[in-house]
């Protein structure tokens, strides 16, 4: 491989991860929730809460820890919210997400042309770390030269696979997601366990958003979160709702997307409509099955009667 493949290479890799750490956080936070019964389609508004409220609190007091920490807190809280909604008002649980993400589209739409002037201001960025200074490496120092929220990242996929699999916590978790009412009479507390997993999946999600707006562009505009949360939805079916098996979901999709930009430079002659269709054809088949049937949480979705047997 001569230097020109290796930089071609290293310049796609990189485009790879960076597109695909926000879809990585959103599956992540999607996981949890599902795997409590609570379908989470709100992702995507949960993303857009993060970039926003992040750009936000940041180009105001010029702290990108503290922008950071405040969108976490608005990612749960929003989280608490499609949790109230679906646990204890009842609500249909995708008409709960499309009303998150409609709302937060249209208040996120209307502060961008408030506070960033529709896009043009430049954010402070979190910036990367040089970790032994061998940034230049070929391929390997990419991964040597990253931001925190991609470290983080990295510590979560393991991290959430023990917790799900291997924690008295985590068995709680599925066994609400499974069978509610059987979780019940074994003392588990389904309504707890459901708001703490919805709320920690918007503090993931909006993890995401902060990545998306603090790292990967350092600037905010209206619907930037473009799809991304449907299509980490996408991811973690695909995943069969397995944090390591999703996240290599979301490096497909991720690498499918810095293909298609790459191919664009090409000035091959294909319409570029249909080269910004593959990440989303890639994820439609991952919905309809192409990968193996998924089976999902068998209560996924459903309301949980607590005074009944159905649910």
């Amino acid at each position: 491989m001569n230097l020109s493949n290796i930089d071609f290479f290293s310049d796609y890799l990189s485009a790879t991860i960076r597109l695909s750490v926000p879809l990585a956080f959103a599956a992540l936070g999607g996981i949890f929730s599902e795997r409590s019964g609570v379908l989470n389609i709100a992702l995507e508004g949960m993303l857009l809460t993060g970039a926003f409220v992040s750009a936000a609190v940041s180009i105001t007091t010029e702290n990108v820890w503290l922008g950071t920490f405040i969108a976490v807190l608005a990612g749960g809280i929003l989280g608490l919210i499609h949790a109230h909604l679906c646990v204890n008002l009842k609500v249909n649980q995708i008409v709960s997400s499309l009303a998150i993400n409609l709302a937060v589209s249209g208040l996120t739409a209307y502060g961008a042309r408030v506070l960033f002037d529709s896009g043009t201001i430049a954010l402070p960025g979190i910036e990367t770390i040089n970790i032994f200074g061998l940034k230049d490496l070929p391929i390997l120092g990419i991964f040597l030269n990253q931001d925190l929220l991609f470290y983080l990242l990295l510590l979560l996929i393991p991290l959430s696979t023990y917790i799900i699999f291997n924690t008295t916590w985590g068995l709680a978790l599925r066994a609400v997601g499974e069978y509610p009412q059987a979780a019940a009479t074994a003392g588990i507390s389904v309504i707890l366990v459901r708001y703490l997993s919805v709320g920690f999946s918007g503090c993931l999600a909006s993890l995401g958003g902060v990545y998306l707006a603090l790292v990967h562009v350092k600037f905010f505009t209206e619907g930037m979160s473009s799809g991304k949360g449907f299509i980490a939805l996408a991811a973690l079916i695909f995943g069969r709702w397995h944090p390591v098996n999703t996240v290599l979901a979301c490096l497909l999709f991720g690498a499918t997307e810095a293909l298609q930009l790459r191919v664009q430079a090409f000035n091959l002659n294909i319409p570029y409509q249909f080269l910004e269709m593959l990440p989303y054809i890639i994820a439609l088949f991952a919905l309809i099955g192409l990968a193996g049937k998924s089976t999902p949480p068998a209560a996924l979705g459903k309301v949980y009667l607590k005074d009944s047997r159905e649910y």
